[in-house]
């Protein structure tokens, strides 16, 4: 164990890891206090790393889940911290949840048994391995990986420790995406010829000065791997989105999404395009500097081409166009032409793809629960996340270096362009590494 990993004896991490070639641990009613609600004898219990925007939003999907008990929470913004733990002790109503300002004293924890990971980008391979390790299984949000490489890591890690992973890419658990996909898959649009992605344009910001740290936000963890920088209001939560050291801008952020079901649709959740070349616009100046306008093209073995760029080049959400037809779908809905499509059916012979319980962002959490206790692959796989990602990252690679791509997807390797092979992966700050 090295020094990022002290925290978790060697007792737990050797406990935790003969935990992962069996069961969840399943705990008895009787552990939840005062929870007056109707208490299941096979409840799985959580602990939620990250309480932003998106971590609260499974602060409360993962309340209304009766087989479910948050348990711990973490974030390096104390303020935050509180208000998710006062949120949680009111549902259940106890003062029981426990708070850490450090995720490794979350995960060496010996009664939780699954975690909900959405911090910052740049993290996210570095808790999903320890996690994976610790015994843990996870539901962690999307884009997957700041980098391919750290994906790669995640992907091999999950499948090493047999843990059950779910993606938060949760368009997978909407019935109008899953059918969309399916009249792909079918044929009903005949032959795949291209799939257009459009996502949205990025942000910019002027220069931004040095401020102090807010009391009760830990900045030095907050930046953890990336390269230390002044604080200054704009770089941390929502906005770390739009800089190049935490995140990917709309290519990865939105494009993790769509993309997503652009390969689902496709039959592409264990592979990737062999070429990819395009243009992007990126700030000259000021504290964001991921794409504001972009456009770049795919290409894949088979010769089917995927378009991905901002909506200044192509209408928001996925378009698969087939030599007979094509379907386009949003988080509004679905069109198509000839509309006939939208009245067609899926018979008990045609490919179906999986279907989770319930319905939008909380039937794709129950998906993940259920798959814990079936030990089930989830709706949204690693790989498959991972795959999807990767399109992303192999695009913006692209556009800053402003040249074409060749990649090979069995070995996961850049050819013959030694500089884009290098921004495949990135360093670390010291201690943090996987």
């Amino acid at each position: 164990m090295n020094q990022m990993h002290q925290t978790i004896s060697r007792r737990v991490f050797l406990k935790n890891v003969a935990a992962a070639f069996s069961t969840p641990y399943l705990i008895p009613s009787s552990a939840f206090g005062k929870d007056k609600r109707p208490v299941p004898s096979n409840r799985l219990t959580m602990g939620l790393v990250g309480l932003g925007s998106m971590g609260m939003r499974h602060v409360k999907g993962f309340l209304q889940e009766d087989d479910c008990q948050i348990i711990a929470v973490c974030d390096v913004d104390t303020g935050r911290r509180r208000a998710a733990v006062a949120e949680i002790n009111k549902h259940y109503g106890n003062d029981d949840c426990a708070q850490h300002s450090d995720f490794r004293d979350l995960i060496a924890r010996e009664d939780v048994d699954t975690l909900c990971i959405s911090v910052p980008d740049h993290w996210h391979s570095i808790l999903a391995i320890m996690g994976v390790r610790a015994g843990k299984d996870i539901y962690g949000e999307k884009p997957l990986a700041l980098t391919i490489e750290e994906g790669r890591a995640m992907v091999e890690a999950v499948h090493r420790y047999k843990r059950v992973w779910q993606t938060g890419s949760w368009q997978r658990s909407t019935a109008h995406f899953r059918f969309a996909c399916e009249l792909v898959r079918n044929q009903r649009i005949g032959k795949l010829q291209c799939v257009e992605v459009g996502i949205g344009q990025g942000s910019c910001i002027d220069p931004q000065p040095t401020m102090a740290v807010p009391e009760g936000f830990d900045y030095e963890m907050w930046l953890g791997p990336a390269p230390w920088t002044p604080y200054t209001e704009k770089r941390c939560h929502w906005n770390f989105r739009w800089i190049l050291d935490y995140s990917g801008g709309q290519v990865t952020d939105w494009g993790a999404h769509h993309i997503d079901i652009a390969h689902w649709g496709m039959g592409c959740d264990d592979t990737g395009p062999v070429e990819v070349v395009g243009r992007g616009e990126f700030p000259d100046d000021g504290l964001w500097n991921t794409a504001v306008d972009y456009d770049f093209k795919c290409t894949y073995e088979n010769g089917v081409k995927m378009y991905v760029g901002s909506n200044n080049h192509y209408a928001q959400g996925v378009r698969f166009i087939g030599d007979s037809g094509w379907v386009h779908v949003t988080r509004a809905g679905l069109d198509a032409n000839p509309k006939s499509l939208l009245k067609e059916k899926i018979g008990p012979d045609d490919v179906h793809l999986c279907k989770p319980s319930g319905n939008h962002r909380q039937g794709h959490r129950r998906d993940f629960l259920d798959c814990v206790k079936t030990r089930a692959q989830t709706i949204a796989p690693i790989e498959g996340g991972h795959r999807s990602v990767t399109v992303a990252h192999l695009g913006n690679i692209a556009m800053i270096l402003g040249r074409k791509i060749r990649w090979d997807p069995k070995r996961e390797q850049i050819v013959g362009d030694a500089t884009a092979s290098r921004m495949a992966g990135r360093a670390m700050r010291s201690p943090w590494h996987i």
